[in-house]
């Protein structure tokens, strides 16, 4: 495991080998934390609620000027804290009744092979997420399916040709208790 320090680290290679300095380096070098004062919070909030809320109405909701609103809107979205905005769909109302969360496991983790795996996930656009995770396994993706056959089929067409996999592991969910968008500020 920390045989890998030698061909390109990762977060999760300075844990599982105790890197700290490599760690330290790594955190060093992540996007600088935005400060948000009370309003800025208010103002996400609401945002997170409904993307599409007027200026006019968030602004009464945060207690601020349209004009005042706005310019804090903008100065959120150029930090980068507003990432983006966008529709979010319910996956059941266009026939994707089931949720796979799957564990994949690459050959190596040489850094050509993780770069491989990586661009041939962002070409797939039935892969909702996929995270590289810390610990045994590798990465975890999220995929929506129709039914028992669609997901047979993204199996056998989809993850099965990503390059370097070797294994993978679905779990398939059952019933959803919570799931939000939303960053609780």
């Amino acid at each position: 495991m920390c045989g890998r320090f030698r061909l390109g680290f990762s977060l999760a290679d300075a844990i599982s080998c105790g890197f700290h300095a490599i760690l330290k380096q790594k955190m060093r070098n992540a996007r600088p934390l935005v400060q948000l004062d009370s309003i800025d919070r208010a103002i996400l909030e609401a945002l997170q609620q409904d993307g599409r809320i007027s200026n006019q109405t968030l602004a009464q909701a945060v207690h601020l000027s349209p004009s005042a609103c706005l310019r804090r809107v903008k100065a959120l979205e150029e930090s980068g804290v507003i990432a983006q905005y966008v529709a979010l769909l319910d996956a059941r109302a266009v026939g994707r009744h089931g949720t796979s969360y799957t564990i994949i496991n690459l050959e190596s983790t040489q850094p050509q092979r993780l770069e491989a795996f990586e661009n041939a996930v962002r070409g797939e656009a039935e892969i909702l997420d996929c995270f590289y995770v810390a610990g045994s396994n590798d990465y975890l993706v999220r995929f929506a399916y129709r039914d028992a056959e669609d997901l047979e089929r993204f199996h056998r067409e989809v993850l099965a040709r990503l390059p370097g996999v070797v294994r993978s592991n679905s779990m398939l969910v059952l019933r959803t208790v919570k799931k939000t968008t939303a960053l609780a500020l």
